[in-house]
């Protein structure tokens, strides 16, 4: 009869320990659901301000890159003026060289 009181005395104490562990993990789980984490988003938000206002100054530059080429687009020429004049003074005189010389063998 004694190992009988004694296993019932060992298991009445797990029970026991049992209970008092559950009622344990049960606190610790309550101040988990009552526990709000707060995070500090200031580092962050300072972090992608000052890359938005790197973006913006990029931006700025290409469109002023952008400008300041299509600006030299519409300024270039392929050729001189010089160039044009001479090129248009040499047809006209040959245009007038080939009529005399048609009209002297002709005429």
């Amino acid at each position: 009869m004694t190992k009988l009181e004694e296993l019932t005395a060992l298991l009445v104490n797990e029970i026991n320990d049992f209970k008092s562990a559950v009622e344990k993990l049960e606190k610790i789980n309550a101040q988990l659901r009552d526990t709000k984490i707060k995070m500090d988003l200031s580092e962050y938000k300072m972090l992608i301000q000052s890359h938005q206002e790197q973006m913006i100054s990029n931006i700025k530059a290409m469109e002023r890159f952008q400008n300041h080429f299509d600006n030299k687009i519409k300024e270039a020429k392929i050729y001189p003026n010089w160039a044009v004049v001479v090129f248009i003074l040499s047809l006209v005189i040959g245009v007038v060289g080939v009529v005399l010389l048609v009209m002297s063998y002709f005429g």
